[in-house]
């Protein structure tokens, strides 16, 4: 689509250093009318004065939409219940918000009548991906502008002098030498002292989570209720999913738990290094886990780790709005029929504990368990079940020593022991 036939835009806006100045370079590249978009997704303090921000940096309107709800119901929980995990670390807070953000975004410009959608999103991230393919999904017709593939801006210091020289207001946007992304599920950090490394975190980079070492001294008990898969309650008291969220996000938070420090592999190909804060995240993450154990059989847990991997890597690329994601939901939710029942954990100073477990649907019976001799198991069994359970390696070590006199991990003289 030429440049003058786009005569409205619909842009991804957090009122940023990168967003501000991507509504006054639109209009001056574009010539076009731009309505800004702002996901409510828990950011709180973040969303202040940023109606009268848009407006003032010349768009025509912002829309700011409560989506806290929908992101955890339609995103977290489904991703939490799958298990997924990328990259042995990463719960995907910031992979999860983006199909929704997009899917919004969507909406707006439908009703807006634009032609285009715009992000803030480098040419060198996984979010430029996440948007403008769900964009794909949702709606192709929408043409996608991506500035920072466009303009000559190339670095935090151009992006500041071309907002000196169109009277950008971007003052409040200059705090922080760090890059973060924030939503109700966690906090990510990036770029500064971030990049090499071998830097550790400074203390003061962290907004979430209080230091592990200046957490209280006490450990804390914390219960959890979950109904087939999901959170509902905590410590007996059934909460509405955001206000749950929220209160174990404080309770997690004091205790110091939820911190990563990881180098991922982005979909683009380049490594980047990032360190998250996910509270509630990380002891809702350790609470499903153990009730699963109780819940699931055991064919069920190990193929659904496997495909959970699968899962984390969807959400990572942006592969959202696929039926392979649908597909697999439907996996997951027959899994999580039976994951009903509460979790005991204890927070001490960064760690999250499994102090226990029960469930109305739990398959372990501490009957069946024991060594004792019951109805349900004849330890007689176990010798029949060993022979046949070892008789493939049996085979090939008689095989190889009737060929050369010898198996593939022991030389002993073999004639001297009765052949069976």
């Amino acid at each position: 689509m030429p440049v003058k036939d786009v005569k409205k835009v619909v842009l991804a806006y957090s009122g940023g250093l990168d967003t501000s100045v991507i509504v006054t370079w639109l209009k001056n590249n574009y010539g076009c009318e731009i309505v800004c978009f702002t996901a409510d997704l828990g950011q709180e303090e973040e969303l202040d004065g940023l109606e009268d921000k848009a407006i003032r940096t010349g768009a025509s309107k912002l829309y700011i939409r409560d989506l806290r709800e929908e992101f955890l119901t339609d995103f977290v929980y489904p991703t939490m219940r799958a298990g997924a995990i990328y990259e042995r670390d990463y719960l995907l807070g910031t992979s999860m918000a983006r199909p929704l953000i997009a899917k919004h975004m969507v909406e707006i410009a439908e009703a807006e009548g634009a032609d285009a959608v715009a992000h803030g999103c480098t040419g060198k991230g996984n979010d430029q991906v996440r948007f403008e393919v769900s964009v794909m999904a949702l709606n192709p017709r929408l043409k996608t502008i991506a500035p920072w593939r466009e303009w000559d801006i190339r670095s935090r210091e151009d992006a500041i002098a071309y907002a000196q020289e169109f009277d950008v207001p971007i003052t409040s946007t200059l705090k922080s030498i760090y890059s973060r992304d924030r939503n109700l599920f966690h906090m990510s950090h990036e770029g500064g002292p971030l990049e090499n490394p071998w830097n550790e975190p400074e203390e003061e980079m962290f907004k979430l989570t209080i230091s592990p070492e200046a957490a209280p001294d006490e450990a804390e008990y914390v219960e959890i209720e979950f109904e087939q898969g999901t959170p509902v309650a905590v410590n007996g008291d059934k909460l509405p999913t955001v206000e749950l969220f929220v209160h174990l996000n404080h309770i997690a938070a004091r205790h110091g738990i939820g911190r990563m420090d990881m180098v991922e592999n982005r979909l683009v190909g380049m490594k980047s290094r990032g360190v998250y804060e996910t509270p509630a995240g990380t002891v809702l993450r350790r609470a499903h886990q153990a009730l699963e154990s109780i819940c699931l059989d055991k064919h069920t847990v190990h193929y659904k780790d496997i495909l959970a991997v699968k899962y984390a890597e969807l959400v990572y690329n942006g592969l959202w709005f696929t039926r392979l994601r649908e597909a697999l939901d439907s996996f997951v939710n027959v899994t999580q029929e039976n994951v009903t029942g509460t979790v005991r954990l204890k927070l001490y100073k960064g760690n999250v504990t499994v102090a226990g477990r029960k469930s109305p649907y739990s398959l372990y019976r501490e009957d069946y368990a024991s060594f004792g001799e019951e109805d349900v198991y004849d330890q007689q069994d176990a010798e029949g079940f060993i022979e046949l359970f070892g008789l493939p390696m049996k085979v090939e070590a008689l095989l190889s020593i009737m060929g050369t006199g010898q198996t593939r991990y022991r030389r002993p003289d073999y004639s001297k022991f009765k052949r069976d």
